[in-house]
């Protein structure tokens, strides 16, 4: 016996040695990041809102049609990392924007 420990690889249904898990586990499967109508959104496309959003600790709304450039993913398949002109660090939910 090597002594190597062996995982199950739920992709392929065969067990695999840890190493090689590991190996393969170095690059994660891209998360994919769908708008209100399920188109997929990239890094650097523009978006706008659905519906009007209250915007917690700016005191303000984002009203709906608002085109928000220049996206950025997060790497959570719900959320998108924004910029808009009065609000630092906005992150919206992908089901309140569509891609245009």
């Amino acid at each position: 016996m090597s002594g190597d420990e062996f995982v199950y690889d739920e992709a392929t249904g065969e067990w695999i040695s840890a190493a090689e898990a590991a190996a393969s586990g170095a690059t994660p499967a891209a998360v994919e990041v769908r708008d209100a109508v399920g188109n997929l959104l990239a890094d650097g496309d523009a978006v706008s809102l659905i519906k009007d959003l209250k915007v917690k600790g700016a005191g303000q709304t984002l009203k709906r049609g608002t085109v928000i450039r220049s996206i950025r993913l997060t790497g959570d398949d719900q959320e998108i990392d924004c910029r808009y002109e009065a609000i630092k660090g906005l992150v919206l939910r992908a089901e309140f924007v569509k891609k245009l």
